[in-house]
């Protein structure tokens, strides 16, 4: 199917733009007050991301408001483990949660890798009914956590702040944390591949929590095992090439190494500025970001001081996708979110008038 807008798919691969392509990670959810509603009717957070038509609803429902170029799967990072059988729960004000997280190298040998087509059937179902529904609008992203990501929950069993557990298990029993990572990679591949195959366009890897690690950890427990996932995914479908994007959030200093992973994008958060990202790595690898979220809480001349500030700091030319630093938060006014996009739209053709 011939897509109507590929701005994204154009500067995931450094090709010429008219614009800067611009999503929001967590651009479908609860600062729209349609998401809250269609929420309160589903029941629980997971009924609603088993809930294929709703499903598909939340995705489509920023794209209604906004004029944005990709939609982005409405689900969360924690299917996979969920599927593993650990009992996902999400409690109000705290977050997920596991009845029986993983922490004894028994509880890990026990793991298995899901079966992505039918574990998690209710995933690949959105993704298929939100390709149809949006009939060549814009493309998918599809996306996964990453392994490291995935198992501080895991062995947490929750969100956690200081990772006493999980870093335990790291530096007390690497050769467990290794049997861990390695299981959860392999699941991801296989989560990621079936999304592709259902329908994404484009694919993120969100390493959430890779920020938390020194920088010999990050290399041995987080970025290794993202590796393996990119050499292991479809790379190519429907006649296009599938982009990666891995976005590791405060994972600055690692840039060249990231950069070497073979993906396609690295996502930023905003304590990195785009202009010494883009000096570092240079051709190899398109950029995405980095607007702090919290400057959508700003009146909207300062967003709009904000948004030329990062136009300005990547500079003119092919490769830059527009983004949150981090998600969007679930306060954020939505008249706010337009006067990002006018500013946006307004703003950054000029970077592109020599493409």
């Amino acid at each position: 199917m011939q897509l109507e807008n590929d701005r994204i798919l154009r500067a995931l691969a450094r090709e010429p733009v008219d614009r800067t392509p611009v999503w929001m990670m967590r651009q479908a959810g609860r600062y729209l007050p349609e998401y809250r509603e269609l929420r309160g009717q589903a029941g629980s957070f997971m009924d609603l991301c088993r809930d294929t038509d709703r499903a598909c609803e939340v995705t489509l429902q920023p794209l209604e408001r906004f004029p944005l170029d990709a939609a982005i799967l409405f689900s969360d990072i924690l299917t996979i483990p969920d599927a593993m059988g650990l009992g996902l729960y999400f409690e109000t004000g705290e977050g997920p949660k596991f009845r029986k997280p993983v922490r004894t190298p028994a509880e890990v040998a026990a793991l298995e890798v899901p079966d992505a087509e039918r574990d998690l059937d209710y995933v690949m179902n959105a993704v298929s009914a939100i390709r149809r529904e949006l009939n060549g609008r814009v493309p998918l992203i599809g996306f996964s956590g990453s392994p490291w990501t995935l198992a501080t929950y895991m062995v947490e069993g929750a969100s956690s702040k200081d990772f006493r557990h999980v870093k335990t298990m790291l530096y007390d029993t690497p050769d467990t944390m290794h049997q861990l990572l390695d299981v959860l990679a392999r699941s991801v591949t296989d989560y990621l591949n079936a999304q592709i195959r259902a329908g994404a366009q484009v694919v993120q890897i969100f390493d959430t929590w890779g920020g938390s690690l020194s920088t010999p950890a990050y290399l041995e427990f987080s970025l290794r095992y993202m590796e393996q996932i990119v050499a292991g995914l479809i790379r190519s479908h429907e006649g296009r090439r599938v982009p990666v994007i891995l976005f590791t959030k405060n994972g600055g200093q690692w840039l060249e190494h990231i950069a070497a992973s073979g993906a396609d994008a690295l996502g930023l958060d905003w304590s990195t500025e785009l202009a010494d990202a883009r000096r570092r790595v240079g051709h190899r690898v398109a950029l995405q970001g980095n607007l702090d979220p919290n400057v959508l809480f700003a009146k909207p001349s300062a967003i709009r001081a904000e948004v030329a500030r990062v136009l300005d700091s990547y500079g003119s030319g092919p490769g830059h996708i527009f983004n949150l630093g981090h998600g969007i938060s679930q306060f954020t006014d939505p008249d706010h979110v337009s006067a990002f996009m006018e500013a946006l739209h307004e703003l950054s053709p000029s970077y592109h008038a020599a493409d």
